[in-house]
This record gives C-alpha cells, structure tokens and sequence, in this order.
C-alpha cells in the first residue's frame, strides 16, 4: 500500500535519542524532531540546560525527556538506556551528536604538527570517535532486538577533506564515516534491513565551539571565518534549521532503502575546489 508523503517523512510516535542534544544542533533537532510528533530524549552533560530544554519543547506541545550522559561512560549508559525504556519503553532512532574539538588537538599558524598534543589528540577521537560507538552498541541492542531501528551519526566536512589545524578532529570524524558504513552492512548481514545506519556531515554552522574562530566579537568574519565562507558557493555559514530536512529524510521511512551513507549539508563546500 503506498504511503502519502505525510506517512512517509512521519517520526509520530518514535522515540529519538539525542546525544549532546544540549549543544547548539543538538537543541535544534531535538525541538523540530519533538514538533513534527516524536518522543525526543535529550543525552548530555549539562542537566540545567538539558532540563530547559524539556521544559521549552513541553511548552509547545511536544514530548521530552532529559538523561544526565557521559557518552564514555559505559555504566552511565547502560543506566540511562534502562531509564529510556522505562519511561518511553523504545527506542527508534538513535542521533550521535555527541562531539567536539579542544585546543590542544588543534595546531594553530604559530605551531608545528610537532608541537601537538598527543593527549588532547587522543581526547578528542575519544569524544567524537569511541563516544559514537559506545551509544550505537548500548542502544543499538535494544534495535537489534526489535530488528527495528536507525542510527544516524555527526560527521563534518574534515572527513571528506583534511581542514587545516583541526588534526584530532579531521582524523576522528573520518572514522566516524568508516565506521558508519561498517555498521550499516554489520547490522543489514547480522540484524536484517529494519535497521539503517546513516550519518550527515554539516558544513560550517555557528557553534558554542567555533564561533570565537570564525566570528570576531562585533560579529564580523575572522580571516578563518572568510576563508570558509569564500569556499562554501553559498556565501555563508549554514543555520542549524537547516539540517532539519535529512534528518527528517532519515529518521523516515521515506529513505528506507538509504543505509550506509554520508549525506553533505554544506551549501556546497564540498563541491567547490576554489578554482
């Protein structure tokens, strides 16, 4: 029986875990998942802001929970998964938005590769790389066994092409790509095609972490802030809004034969070799 596209871009009723749902793009999903129907979880480490974030999606109408969450912590994790199941009783679709940079994995224009490190590297693949596979193997069981379920995960245009300074984080997000098309033939050979694994890679979006990078106080462009800009064929940054239509796509049936795939929302970064 064929679906109307309302069926079939539908997330009504699921219940969409959220890691680092306190961040700038994590909110931001958590609040357009929750209004298009959905029981939205929000994981992260800051539990005033995530409970704000309950309150505010409440407000409208919409359903939420919040989960104090180290996405490295595995007991931690397995005790939020028992606390998801207990107040929603499933778990649908699973976003790793958990990530982040720190300066110290980062070689800045007055250092060398030399110079960087190794245990601030190390933190950071930790944060992106291992705290996207630790949330995929608790919560992706409960999918398992429901041979049901989506996972989707953060990667960033450093995967697709190395971004100057940023070596902890380049590395870790090209895993993340690595790692989502294992996962995906791992879990369509193992489980069956009831669970998918995607992940979409943004392009530049204003963030708690880069907006001192990219934007001066006054709110004008750094020259690192030109720089993308003049490579994005959009001519800006992106607004976290709109990632909101492939996250849609892919917590949908309407990509139900989409598994193992990196989806680019850059406004063409990626496309343009600056020539």
């Amino acid at each position: 029986m064929n679906q109307s596209p309302n069926q079939l871009f539908s997330v009504e009723g699921k219940t969409i875990v959220i890691t680092g749902g306190t961040g700038i793009l994590g909110s931001v999903m958590a609040k357009n998942m929750a209004a298009a129907g959905a029981h939205v979880v929000v994981l992260g480490r800051r539990e005033d802001a995530g409970k704000g974030l309950v309150n505010d999606i409440e407000k409208t109408g919409g359903k939420a929970s919040f989960f104090k969450t180290d996405v490295l912590d595995k007991d931690n994790l397995l005790g939020v998964k028992k606390g998801i199941l207990k107040t929603t009783g499933r778990i649908d679709v699973l976003v790793n938005a958990a990530g982040g940079n720190m300066p110290g994995a980062t070689i800045s224009p007055d250092k060398t590769f030399f110079d960087l490190d190794t245990k601030a590297f190390q933190q950071v693949v930790d944060l992106n790389l291992l705290g996207t596979v630790l949330p995929s193997q608790i919560f992706g069981e409960v999918m398992a066994a429901n041979k049901k379920g989506i996972i989707i995960n953060i990667s960033s245009m450093s995967a697709f092409r190395p971004i100057t300074r940023v070596v902890g984080y380049s590395a870790a997000k090209a895993a993340i790509d690595n790692f989502t098309q294992w996962l995906a033939v791992e879990m369509a050979k193992k489980v069956g095609e009831g669970i998918r694994v995607n992940a979409i890679a943004p392009g530049f979006f204003l963030t708690e972490q880069n907006r001192a990078l990219l934007t001066n106080p006054d709110g004008t462009l750094t020259a690192r802030g030109n720089a993308v800009v003049n490579q994005t064929p959009f001519g800006r940054f992106g607004d976290a809004e709109e990632l909101i239509g492939t996250l849609l796509w892919l917590c949908s049936d309407a990509s139900k034969f989409v598994t193992g795939v990196v989806v680019p929302v850059d406004g063409g970064f990626n496309a343009y070799c600056g020539v």
